[in-house]
């Protein structure tokens, strides 16, 4: 790949840029010659009120901007690496957004004509590189942009960038998708930095028994994602119908599309799993909430999802009940570990208020709190045996 080292003013890349409110995206600079954001970069991540005024104050403080890179595409240069900063500088010279000096909040309009000419003489030092696709690609994934390093998710679309891509983007990319909010009761991550975009591709390429970047090699070239969008939008209904209340925020980011597939061929009582899931969410002795999901999908058989470690009144009385019943038929102590010492205590029984409930596997080597696993301990015995 070759470079050139080139001088630009912030007043000739800003010529006619134009950035789409909707897609996140500034467009074009150089007067419609610079293309500012390609299908392979990332969206606009700046606008958080301190990235973005940061590279404004940065010009009017006379600090470098570092180096930006433009790709030579023939009839157009694309920016490669500096997209941010461009998109910042574009959106504060167009009034989209505002910094404070001395006290005051600025609009570029507002500033003083000596600082909004210190902006626009700005000098970018930029790079223009000619090189093949796959050169650039590998180039692209090398740059750490203002040290927010690339994603996964965004090196994937880098990689297989294309009308598939494009698309994608479109419908999970973009934060004004009036599905977003929905989404974000299941699915974690932001969609600006393609958290929702990579969720829904590790479904569809799951259930497929794909990686993600093999179902968006095969697909690269796909016009449209009607695949993709169906799927997602199959699982998020299937939650949906199946957990029918409110959702609870432990139902964020997990394994659905795994669930999905797992489970949808069951036939569920909406009523009573949300009987069950309201009963187990209060329940202080639950230890993993996000665990209760799949514990009622799978019919309450694996109880080790719930990571209860604690005993439940009615198993201890059970267990107490049992216990003491034996012990009265052998003349011995109903607490197990007394039973079997040479003390006064070898023949006491324990009220049940004066013995704690005991795993006889431990806990941390995988024993269940389930009646076969109970045994009822003296005070004294139970906290001198710990967790062994």
């Amino acid at each position: 790949m070759k470079t050139e080292l080139k001088r630009y003013s912030v007043e000739q890349v800003v010529e006619g840029f134009f950035y789409n409110e909707l897609e996140g995206k500034g467009v074009y600079g150089l007067g419609g010659k610079l293309v500012i954001q390609q299908e392979y970069q990332r969206n606009y991540i700046y606008n958080d009120g301190k990235k973005d005024v940061a590279v404004i104050d940065s010009m009017l403080s006379n600090y470098p901007l570092g180096l930006i890179y433009f790709v030579d595409a023939g009839d157009q240069l694309e920016v490669l690496d500096g997209q941010q900063r461009i998109t910042s500088i574009g959106r504060f010279v167009t009034g989209k957004f505002a910094i404070v000096r001395d006290g005051n909040e600025q609009t570029f309009s507002s500033l003083p004509t000596d600082q909004q000419k210190k902006i626009t003489e700005t000098e970018l030092l930029v790079y223009v590189c000619n090189g093949t696709e796959s050169e650039i690609k590998d180039w692209f994934q090398t740059i750490n942009i203002a040290g927010v390093p690339l994603n996964e998710q965004e090196l994937r679309n880098a990689i297989y960038s294309g009308p598939f891509v494009t698309a994608a983007k479109a419908e999970f990319s973009n934060s004004n998708n009036v599905f977003q909010q929905k989404w974000a009761a299941f699915v974690r991550g932001d969609p600006k930095r393609q958290g929702v975009l990579e969720v829904a591709l590790e479904w569809i390429a799951s259930s497929k028994n794909q990686t993600i970047e093999a179902y968006m090699a095969e697909h690269r070239h796909d016009a449209g994602i009607a695949e993709l969008k169906t799927y997602f939008n199959t699982v998020i209904d299937w939650i949906g119908n199946v957990f029918t209340a409110s959702p609870d925020k432990t139902m964020r980011g997990l394994e659905w599309g795994r669930l999905y597939e797992t489970y949808k061929g069951t036939s569920y009582s909406s009523v009573d799993i949300d009987a069950d899931l309201q009963t187990l969410l209060g329940d202080p002795v639950v230890g993993s909430k996000k665990g209760i999901y799949e514990y009622l999908l799978g019919g309450k058989a694996d109880t080790k999802l719930l990571n209860v470690r604690l005993f439940d009144s009615n198993t201890k009385q059970v267990a107490y009940k049992k216990q003491t019943e034996k012990a009265k038929v052998e003349d011995i102590s109903n607490c197990p570990l007394c039973a079997v010492g040479d003390n006064a205590n070898k023949t006491r029984t324990y009220k049940i208020g004066d013995m704690e409930a005991d795993h006889v596997a431990a806990w941390s080597s995988g024993g269940e709190s389930t009646i076969e696993n109970c045994q009822m301990l003296c005070v004294s015995h139970n906290r001198a045996k710990g967790n062994r």
